[in-house]
């Protein structure tokens, strides 16, 4: 394996990132923290308590999930689609470096940003409302396989992008609405019976409920439903990363 290539991208896309610090790293913390102040506070107001848990503290991991699918999607997409729209990616692919090693360097730095990026807002969750870990190991292991599944996923829509309007579709008209829908701001068990059945079939109820659990032993859905559907997403985003560049889509003139 090219170490080496796999380094360099990585770290050209960490400079990226260090180049734009206040669009990469301070909005979303912003952006969070307003959600902390709105929801914790006016919301949390009426409802005092979930499950046991402080209402305040209960969203604290669904808006980190929130943060952390957005900005994975956006990352990848992003850093993949500039080099195609400024066709240096030809150069690269060209280059002594194998699919595998440009996955790696491109997703790797794309997930380590948004890793981040979510400690630091889980840093901050502690300066509205007190929080607890209940089991530490689980909550990184959520935090690393969520990053790198959605960065896989924004790579995919970086290539299949047309343009820069389309690499914002997917994460606003589908991933942000899906979450806000996933049980980041209550327990789907609020909802009516009905209801209920229904949200099971948006995928990221796992991923917010597993997560949650790492933090208060509480979930929706049971820990090895989160875990095998955070796996399955990532099997199959592989999958259609391997097609891409075996087939050339949107990589070859």
């Amino acid at each position: 394996m090219n170490l080496r290539a796999v380094h360099a991208i990585y770290r050209f896309e960490m400079g990226r990132t260090m180049r734009t610090l206040l669009q990469s790293i301070v909005s979303p913390v912003i952006s969070t923290s307003l959600y902390f102040v709105v929801f914790g506070s006016a919301i949390g107001s009426r409802i005092t308590e979930v499950e046991g848990v402080s209402y305040g503290a209960f969203i604290v991991p669904g808006l980190i999930m929130l943060m952390l699918l957005t900005q994975s999607v956006s990352n990848a997409s992003f850093g993949i689609f500039f080099p195609r729209f400024s066709g240096t990616i030809y150069e690269l692919l060209s280059a002594p470096v194998s699919y595998f090693e440009i996955v790696m360097g491109y997703v790797g730095a794309a997930a380590s940003k948004s890793i981040v990026l979510g400690l630091i807002i889980l840093g901050t969750a502690n300066f509205f409302v007190p929080l607890s870990i209940a089991h530490p190991l689980w909550m990184l292991l959520f935090l690393v396989l969520t990053a790198l599944t959605f960065s896989l996923l924004g790579f995919i829509i970086g290539i299949w992008a047309e343009g820069f309007d389309k690499l914002q579709v997917v994460p606003l008209l589908v991933i942000t609405p899906l979450t806000f829908l996933g049980g980041t701001f209550y327990s789907i068990d609020m909802l009516p019976p009905f209801w209920q059945t229904v949200t099971l079939f948006n995928p990221v109820v796992y991923l917010v409920s597993g997560f949650r659990w790492s933090f208060y032993g509480i979930s929706d859905v049971s820990l090895w439903a989160s875990v095998g559907m955070v796996l399955l997403f990532m099997a199959l985003s592989l999958v259609i990363v391997a097609w891409i560049f075996k087939t050339g889509y949107r990589l070859k003139p």
